[in-house]
């Protein structure tokens, strides 16, 4: 060739091309070497560079090399061995490391053993306390907003009687009266006036008891109401479901004791009257305990069905006119002795612009909490498949209940028992 010997040789075909013979080509030695990668098992320390990222001698390959640093004498000497996160250790917070010196390592945490990177110390993560630290309670007064219902008015019962009936029975015994006056002085026969004299003071007698027995009688037929089957009911049909109580999207919170979780709170003042004291109300007798302050909330919240495990939406909250006969229990009494002994009452008084004045006081605070057994009579409404229990339109009447002597007692609103005191054991939900 032309000034040069290019290597060169012919194929099969008769043809001359470049290079050498393929059977002249030597095998390429690979640039890397490669071996197997054992099995760690999730064992840091045996997973080779993920170990080294976080400073962990891998088991295989003994401890890791001492560093050096070219900064500073003193720094070299805080800088030999491995990074660990203590402030004694590791480079110098202001110094800048240098492209010809190590790049400092930033760990965020160590490695828990479900493989998350938290930050901070495992000791730090385990706590020297025991328990959640608790807020200082605050006795100021909580605003629910228009969410929650103020209870600000009591619970509406009363006799459902025809007032014809009863102006029918006020001018019978008017009548009967003239009567047995007029046979007394004209024919000298008081058997009469002392026959309506007796059905007079039977009539006294039965209205005492019937005023007297009013609420028992009520609780007593709402409690013999007969449980109904949310499955099977229909729109607007009167119900009663028992069930286990959660709360809604506000839960409430009693006001002195701080009880969270609760879907119906009440904390009441009651003050003693003597004779010649001040009145807490207006309606207040001697020698009687008179509510001079109530707060007393209810919001919605779920119940779920015993009978059927279905779950429903009452509709206690937004203003709905609601009947809660849950009885408060007593907190404490306070008289002008003992009343030093509690600051928290005093301040819970003084948030409130409540003036004690040296009088006898009572505190009452009743509550349903989250996970307590309910039973709620109301009426069934369906809303874009969810099952809720609205009040009734119409006042619940008990009824004539003869054997114990008692006129029809109505109620008014949404009815919302408790039968098992706040004491009792309450169902985790």
């Amino acid at each position: 060739m032309m000034g040069s010997r290019i290597n060169s040789h012919q194929l099969s075909n008769g043809l001359f091309v470049s290079g050498g013979r393929p059977d002249q080509l030597k095998d390429r030695q690979p640039t890397m070497s490669s071996r197997a990668v054992p099995y760690t098992g999730g064992d840091i320390k045996n997973s080779g560079e993920l170990g080294k990222m976080f400073d962990i001698p891998n088991s295989d390959q003994g401890p890791p090399p001492l560093r050096t640093s070219r900064t500073s004498s003193s720094s070299s000497q805080l800088n030999t061995g491995p990074v660990r996160s203590g402030s004694g250790s590791g480079p110098l917070g202001g110094a800048k490391s240098s492209g010809s010196g190590p790049i400092p390592k930033r760990h965020s945490g160590p490695i828990m053993p479900t493989g998350l990177i938290t930050s901070g110390s495992i000791s730090s993560m385990t706590g020297s306390r025991s328990g959640q630290l608790e807020p200082s309670p605050s006795m100021g007064k909580t605003s629910y907003g228009s969410v929650v219902t103020n209870l600000t008015e009591e619970v509406k019962m009363g006799f459902k009687v025809s007032k014809a009936v009863i102006w029918f029975f006020v001018v019978m015994m008017i009548m009967c009266l003239l009567v047995g006056t007029f046979l007394m002085v004209a024919v000298k026969n008081v058997i009469f006036l002392i026959a309506v004299l007796a059905i007079l003071g039977l009539m006294l007698i039965a209205t005492v008891w019937n005023c007297s027995w009013k609420k028992r009688g009520l609780l007593g037929f709402l409690k013999s109401y007969s449980e109904s089957d949310l499955s099977s009911a229909r729109d607007s049909q009167c119900v009663k479901v028992t069930g286990v109580v959660t709360c809604g999207s506000i839960p409430l919170e009693t006001s002195f004791q701080k009880i969270p979780r609760c879907v119906y709170v009440s904390t009441e003042l009651l003050e003693y009257k003597g004779w010649g004291g001040k009145s807490a109300n207006p309606k207040h007798r001697c020698f009687t305990w008179g509510r001079r302050y109530a707060e007393r909330y209810v919001t919605d919240f779920y119940i779920s069905d015993f009978q059927t495990g279905l779950r429903a939406l009452v509709k206690a909250g937004y203003g709905f006119k609601t009947a809660v006969l849950v009885e408060p229990a007593k907190i404490l009494d306070v008289t002008k002795d003992n009343r030093d002994q509690s600051p928290s009452f005093l301040q819970w008084l003084s948030s409130r612009s409540i003036s004690i004045d040296d009088r006898v006081m009572r505190l009452k605070e009743g509550y349903i909490k989250e996970g307590s057994s309910v039973s709620v009579i109301g009426v069934v409404r369906r809303h874009d498949n969810v099952l809720m229990i609205v009040p009734p339109p119409e006042p619940i009447s008990s009824g004539c209940q003869w054997f114990r002597c008692l006129l029809p007692t109505y109620i008014e609103g949404l009815v919302l028992t408790c039968d098992k005191s706040q004491n009792s054991e309450i169902i985790p939900v």
